[in-house]
């Protein structure tokens, strides 16, 4: 008996067969599957899934991404660059939320709260990735979809909030000044760069960071985001439908 681990894949996860697991990959863009004798080597496969090449035959169990093209974007990688996508969002907006991370080849992270925006998940996705990163020296590529982020921190937005005590050029306080704070500190100890990228485009890492968000933000009894509710004057534990 095989088992098949698809770790990108329209659906991820262990398949028992290969009729099943052919559905999952087939005509995916940088699809990543394995079979396995046991369900431990599979299980540990998708925790920090390898991309083996192709052996001489043309058979389902390996796969491995072309080699990137010779172009300005593959140049921007240098030889042991970590990837990092993030993405996050929020049922309702404001509502139930979840935020999800892919450390290439490395690891998933996803959370959530019960009650939150769109940007403070995008903002929480991106600080939960570098919170795992916190001893990484290798060069790191993190990518986000949403500009309010990638600009806060590129275009120096963040920065300059801060130095005006989180008050904007127009006299109004910044929002979410908890989380930018925090990354701020955060991206003084990495060797990181941040980059947009457009959402919902066919990127199966960003596809798969909105997998994890979707689902996470669905799940019951999320904790509170305390931060926001501080910022609406909603004591934590109290219930937003009553007010």
């Amino acid at each position: 008996m095989k088992y098949y681990a698809v770790a990108i894949g329209r659906k991820t996860g262990i398949f028992l067969n290969w009729s099943e697991t052919e559905q999952q990959v087939k005509g995916f863009t940088n699809a990543s599957f394995k079979s396995f004798k046991t369900r431990q080597e599979a299980e540990a496969f998708l925790l920090t899934p390898s991309f083996p090449r192709k052996s001489g035959k043309t058979g389902t169990d390996d796969f491995a991404p072309p080699p990137p093209k010779q172009s300005s974007e593959a140049e921007a990688y240098p030889l042991g660059t970590l990837v990092v996508y993030t993405d996050g969002g929020a049922i309702g907006n404001p509502g139930p939320g979840g935020y999800g991370v892919v450390i290439q080849d490395r690891k998933e992270l996803s959370g959530g709260f019960n009650l939150t925006t769109n940007n403070r998940m995008e903002l929480t996705a991106v600080m939960a990735a570098m919170e795992a990163l916190q001893k990484e020296k290798a060069p790191i590529v993190l990518h986000s979809d949403s500009k309010y982020v990638i600009d806060g921190l590129n275009k120096g937005w963040a920065l300059n909030w801060k130095k005006k005590d989180w008050m904007k050029s127009d006299g109004k306080p910044a929002m979410n000044s908890d989380l930018w704070s925090i990354l701020l500190d955060l991206k003084e100890c990495l060797n990181i760069r941040f980059k947009w990228v457009k959402g919902h485009a066919g990127n199966p890492l960003n596809e798969r960071c909105d997998e994890l968000a979707n689902k996470t933000a669905r799940k019951k009894d999320l904790p509170d985001d305390t931060g926001y509710l501080k910022s609406i004057g909603l004591p934590p534990g109290d219930d937003p439908g009553l007010y």
